[in-house]
């Protein structure tokens, strides 16, 4: 297997080859921090930490040859610089905080390092996660991993270029009004903006305190499920999906979306329905 098929393994399995010794958690750092010197055109990351993960790795590794570790033991992972991370620079995205070295992670961070995870770096926003272009005029233009003309949007941008590109296992990110959703959208992979309230936003520099939700970006759904459980601290109960109905939002303001983008989007509608969901069609007049 090459170092980029390596990259872009979902995290599950990802952590059975770390258990199963056939690859170590050094590897694994190495191979993230080869693909983020050479995506540095990107500028999915604001700040990378080689020797902080290196440390980290070494300590994973014994670990886990004493058969101890949480789930993401020796798991690389990249973390929105929206949050605090202990002896580690935090910008929230704006030169004013350049300097800021938190002495404590924010909660999310600490239960990511209770499980296991290493942090290789913080990546880049929108400043103060205000805007959905990760368009940031001190740390660099976040650029889409599939074309670098376009917007990877924001404001958890660099974050979901990572997880794209293979730059990390996994990433956190924050949504107050889609940051977490257009940049997984516009750049292909899982974003999920969780129940308000359920991961602890302590130690998470705020947009708005009543709409701020921290949640998983990964490259499988699976792969949120399993960030999800660690950063919310509880397990979730699979329920069946058929006869679940699924609201179908129609309307003018679709009329400019691109066609491709609308087949897709119309394929996936198929497919909810042959798993025996049913669909209802939806019109909200305020959105025009």
């Amino acid at each position: 297997m090459t170092p980029e098929e390596v990259s872009l393994l979902p995290l599950r399995e990802l952590a059975r080859m770390l258990r199963a010794r056939r690859v170590s958690p050094a590897e694994l750092v190495e191979v993230y921090l080869t693909r983020i010197k050479a995506a540095r055109s990107l500028k999915a990351f604001i700040t990378v930490d080689p020797a902080g993960a290196e440390r980290a790795a070494r300590l994973a590794s014994r670990r886990l040859a004493q058969g101890s570790g949480g789930p993401l033991a020796g798991l690389p992972l990249a973390i929105k610089d929206q949050f605090a991370t202990r002896g580690l620079r935090t910008t929230a995205g704006s030169s004013i905080l350049r300097g800021w070295t938190p002495r404590e992670d924010a909660t999310a961070v600490a239960r990511l390092r209770r499980a296991g995870g290493l942090i290789i770096g913080k990546t880049n926003l929108h400043e103060f996660a205000y805007g959905v272009t990760n368009g940031n005029p001190w740390w660099g233009v976040a650029r889409n991993p599939w074309d670098e003309t376009r917007i990877p949007g924001g404001s958890s941008g660099g974050s979901a270029i990572a997880v794209v590109k293979g730059l990390s296992a996994g990433a956190l990110g924050s949504d107050t009004g889609g940051s977490i959703r257009i940049p997984a959208a516009l750049c292909g992979c899982v974003g999920l903006k969780p129940t308000y309230g359920a991961i602890p936003l302590e130690g998470a520099v705020p947009l708005g305190f009543s709409l701020d939700h921290a949640g998983p970006v990964t490259r499988t759904v699976d792969d949120a499920r399993l960030l999800f459980e660690i950063l919310a601290e509880r397990r979730l109960r699979r329920t069946p999906t058929g006869g679940l109905r699924i609201g179908v939002i129609r309307g003018s303001f679709l009329d400019r979306v691109d066609d491709g983008i609308a087949a897709v989007v119309d394929a996936r509608i198929e497919r909810l329905a042959s798993a025996g969901l049913r669909l209802k069609e939806l019109r909200i007049p305020e959105l025009d």
